[in-house]
């Protein structure tokens, strides 16, 4: 997992992205097409088209970072807006890289009594 500090904020691209992009060209997208600043210690995290692969950029102050996770079945779930950013938790993004709906995640079932 990702060691993300407390008030990092998340952004989420909405869309597909080209996944053979590496650090430059997925900060570029964040500074062209999101309108952000990819240096600011975010994290913005890219879907390619199968669903199945997840890229995450961050500059933590001292360099940028590239995360990459592939699902071995499934999809990430992505949100069905184009053209923008979706900004997440860290909890919803936690969520989302267990491959669990960080919309609506559901509480696993707990016994009421002990007896």
């Amino acid at each position: 997992m990702i060691p993300v500090p407390s008030g990092v904020r998340v952004w989420i691209s909405t869309g597909h992205t080209d996944m053979r992009k590496g650090m430059q060209g997925l900060a570029l997208l964040v500074q062209e097409h999101l309108k952000r600043d990819p240096h600011a210690g975010d994290l913005f995290v890219f879907r390619g088209r199968g669903g199945a692969l997840v890229k995450i950029i961050w500059h933590d102050g001292l360099g940028m970072s590239l995360y990459a996770k592939r699902l071995d079945r499934g999809r990430f779930v992505w949100p069905a807006t184009e053209g923008g950013a979706v900004a997440l938790t860290s909890a919803q993004l936690g969520y989302m890289l267990e491959g669990i709906d960080w919309r609506n995640p559901q509480h696993t079932w707990r016994p009421a009594s002990a007896g």
